[in-house]
């Protein structure tokens, strides 16, 4: 099952979200939720997106919103892949590097990218992103995936300049409208980690590798994470980048003003991203 997060203005002038199932070519309302981190705090969450039979919408020209528009908690793995620790000059970790993202950073998966004024080294990061739909703390990795909801793409698009400038990484991985995430939340019926995630700009293909080159799986993370915090229906883990990111390449190589970022996963969709300049 697919299930997204519509903006509509319902006939009342005043934008509202709504979340979604979509058939094919139709987003049908699952009346009741606002975007569909509010229908996984229903422990029937699953029940009701089946049965839902509300308004219909057509998926051509839908304006959607991040899938997960506020979730609690953005959990973010650095140095997941192993080409991407090559081209960075790293060793493979024993254990996941983590950092936080802030909701305030999440657009839409046809959102405009906001390029600050404050930074010229904007970087783009494919990743797979994991979706939490059952609270649980100390989860086993045996039991982690009746935890995970779905997958989504996500971009950790990350201002270099920023994110170097002490050993944490955070203050270049969360600027406000950087991170576009969707288009839907894909049921685990329907994708497992394997599929070919790329990112391209301007038409030319930067990143290129199988979701399953993963040094620790969404499992795995589910588990570690989950034995530090309690994670809570909404949460997403986003699992971290392969190789091909501007910051390695030589020369570097940086968005612009005007570009056109696109980021792919079989089997999940497709964010598409045009960078304009933050006033």
């Amino acid at each position: 099952m697919r299930l997204l997060t519509l903006r509509t203005d319902n006939g009342t002038g005043t934008a509202t979200t709504v979340a979604v199932r979509q058939d094919g070519s139709t987003l049908t309302e699952i009346e009741g939720f606002s975007d569909v981190g509010a229908l996984l705090q229903d422990p029937e969450w699953l029940a009701k997106a089946e049965a839902a039979n509300g308004a219909t919408h057509a998926l051509d020209g839908a304006d959607l919103a991040a899938v997960v528009p506020f979730p609690g908690k953005i959990i973010c793995v650095g140095h997941n892949y192993r080409n991407h620790i090559k081209e960075m000059g790293r060793e493979i970790p024993d254990y996941p590097t983590l950092f936080a993202k802030y909701q305030e950073s999440l657009i839409g998966p046809n959102d405009d990218l906001a390029l600050p004024q404050e930074s010229d080294t904007v970087d783009w990061e494919a990743e797979l992103a994991v979706v939490i739909g059952k609270q649980g703390r100390r989860i086993t990795e045996a039991d982690a995936a009746d935890h995970i909801a779905g997958y989504a793409v996500l971009n950790d698009v990350s201002m270099r300049d920023y994110q170097f400038r002490t050993v944490q990484w955070l203050q270049g991985k969360t600027w406000e409208k950087s991170t576009p995430f969707g288009p839907a939340l894909v049921t685990g019926d329907e994708f497992s980690p394997g599929p070919l995630m790329t990112s391209a700009v301007d038409g030319e293909i930067q990143q290129q590798t199988p979701t399953a080159d993963l040094v620790f799986t969404p499992e795995f993370l589910v588990s570690y994470i989950s034995t530090i915090i309690t994670l809570n229906p909404g949460d997403v883990i986003a699992t971290g980048t392969p190789g091909g990111v501007g910051h390695a390449q030589d020369p570097k190589r940086y968005l612009q003003e005007g570009q056109v970022l696109v980021t792919t996963i079989e089997g999940l969709g497709q964010l598409t991203n045009r960078v304009v300049k933050e006033a």
